[in-house]
């Protein structure tokens, strides 16, 4: 289910904080991927807020505050903001506050963190928060100074444990490390449903195309992602599944790419894409990208990478019929 972009809240300065006229049971973090750690914090805040009849809030952040301390070197995104405010929303929250992570935001010191954005701005009347929870940029916010803060600020704090399946931690960084490993049992798993990346198709070069392979291009706008390589993927284009090919990276043999980009082709399928929405599941890996010497061996190595696919995709039908 797709949300309304009118039914988003998108707050980008602490000013407009104050459209909140009322008090609400909040959570605050990065929520990368909306995983199962996630989904039980979640879980916890609607509970928490259906019992005292108040609306449930998420804060998050854009950009995410590694990234902007960080930049290129920040972990990969597991998800880009449009698809986890739709993952939040899908989950039943009533507010879901994008505030700008900026260089006034990062010099709030915690305290002034409480005061303006958790008492002033969103009225918190209870907050929960993951066990690993940090802020202010005297890093002294954590659980037991929100504690004692919210006995004169009129707010409880309630801590989450960490969720772990099977001795693991479930964790944003665990997530990438299994996509790395092209292990997307295990990453679904983790989240609780397939790993897939929804996008709009836009226009590119049209090489695809012209080397006999037309592709599905949808920017990722990440300085880098969570998976690297060519894939088989299934494709859900208005609710209806294909079967792909699908390449991630900066396409190394052509060389025109900064950031990343995802191009898929489908198998037996022609028709106009441009402007679509589409959601790409990864479902396993071919190989790495590589760079080629030539065109032409380029278009030997997709020939073979789709032949294998297709065979996996009938392996597959075989070992479940």
């Amino acid at each position: 289910m797709s949300v309304e972009p009118s039914k988003m809240t998108f707050i980008r300065d602490l000013q407009s904080l104050q459209s909140f006229d009322q008090r609400s049971v909040v959570t605050i973090g990065s929520f990368d991927g909306v995983h199962l750690g996630h989904q039980a914090i979640l879980t916890q805040v609607k509970d928490k807020a259906a019992q005292l009849g108040l609306p449930s809030v998420v804060m998050t952040f854009e950009p995410q505050p590694q990234e902007f301390f960080s930049g290129e070197k920040a972990p990969a995104r597991l998800m880009r903001l449009r698809e986890k405010v739709e993952a939040l929303f899908e989950f039943g929250l009533d507010q879901v506050v994008c505030l700008q992570f900026n260089r006034a935001l990062s010099h709030l010191t915690a305290s002034e963190f409480v005061q303006r954005v958790l008492v002033e701005g969103l009225g918190t009347a209870h907050l929960i928060v993951g066990d690993d929870f940090r802020f202010g940029c005297d890093r002294k916010g954590d659980f037991a100074m929100l504690a004692e803060m919210g006995k004169s600020c009129d707010f409880t704090v309630q801590d989450t444990a960490t969720l772990e399946i099977d001795g693991e931690r479930v964790s944003s960084t665990l997530v990438r490390q299994r996509l790395q490993q092209a292990d997307f049992g295990r990453a679904s798993q983790l989240l609780g449903r397939p790993f897939s990346v929804k996008g709009r198709v836009v226009y590119g070069q049209q090489l695809g195309r012209e080397l006999g392979f037309p592709t599905a291009n949808v920017q990722l706008n990440r300085y880098s992602a969570p998976l690297s390589g060519v894939y088989g993927v299934l494709v859900n284009i208005d609710g209806v599944i294909y079967q792909g090919a699908a390449n991630v990276g900066i396409r190394p043999t052509v060389g025109d790419l900064l950031k990343p980009i995802l191009e898929v082709h489908l198998l037996d399928f022609n028709a106009d894409l441009y402007g679509k929405r589409i959601e790409v599941e990864f479902v396993t890996k071919i190989r790495d990208e590589e760079k080629f010497t030539t065109l032409d061996k380029l278009v030997v190595s997709i020939q073979r990478d789709v032949k294998q696919i297709r065979a996996w995709f009938a392996g597959a039908k075989e070992s479940i019929s």
